[in-house]
């Protein structure tokens, strides 16, 4: 079966034409949309694969679109296309919690690309060596199944890549998790917007491990990062 893409592009040119190139070069089924109303309401009708986002968009913008669909799947591919080339909104796609971004004007090619390699990896996660179910942090434990973490009696969920990165701290307890390998596995690539990617998601796990004071993930420099408890 043809994977499907929701296409949210405000561009009504652009837009016909990704979608027919998507189907016809990519194989893809793809629903286009033309603002960020008809893009969350097309999503919460239809089941999809990948999610293709602009960000300059009336009515609702690609990135608050991309927060709302992040709500409702933690797991599914978001690209973000803007004409804007500045880092912060890079930064900011990466935090909502996007897979990849992309540059107005783009060779669709490329595009393709882009979406072919998430959509392999979503389809085809790594496999790992047997490690325990669950971890215990400290205080915490850690449930990569689930995706949360449990203080006592409280729980909280953790997103897809939260939980992927803090997977990876725990089977390299005390030792260096290199910052190559570290991207590679999750974001399937060690470009720099991923590197900084990464360093978000490194502060947020500081964050949610913050309450007991015997856990820290510290910086190795030029190597990558180590978990110690």
């Amino acid at each position: 079966m043809s994977k499907k893409i929701l296409l949210v592009e405000d561009d009504p040119n652009l837009g016909m034409v990704l979608q027919e190139y998507l189907q016809f070069k990519g194989g893809y089924e793809v629903t286009l949309c033309v603002d960020g109303m008809q893009g969350l309401a097309a999503f919460k009708l239809k089941s999809f694969d990948l999610c293709i986002l602009d960000v300059m968009m009336p009515r609702k913008d690609g990135f608050t679109l991309g927060q709302e669909i992040r709500a409702l799947n933690q797991r599914i591919p978001i690209i973000f296309a803007t004409a804007k080339s500045m880092l912060e909104d890079k930064i900011q796609g990466f935090n909502i919690g996007g897979d990849d971004y992309i540059t107005k004007p783009f060779r669709i090619e490329e595009l393709l690309l882009r979406i072919n390699a998430l959509l392999k990896r979503s389809n085809n996660p790594p496999v790992e060596e047997k490690h325990p179910d669950k971890f215990q942090v400290g205080a915490i434990l850690f449930d990569p199944i689930s995706q949360e973490i449990y203080n006592g009696y409280n729980a909280q969920k953790l997103s897809a890549k939260e939980s992927e990165l803090l997977h990876l701290l725990c089977k390299h307890k005390n030792d260096v998790l290199s910052r190559e390998q570290a991207l590679v596995s999750i974001w399937g690539s060690d470009n720099y917007f991923n590197a900084r990617s990464m360093d978000v998601y490194i502060s947020k796990l500081r964050k949610l491990l913050k309450d007991d004071e015997t856990v820290e993930i510290i910086n190795v420099h030029g190597r990558g990062y180590k978990l110690i408890f």
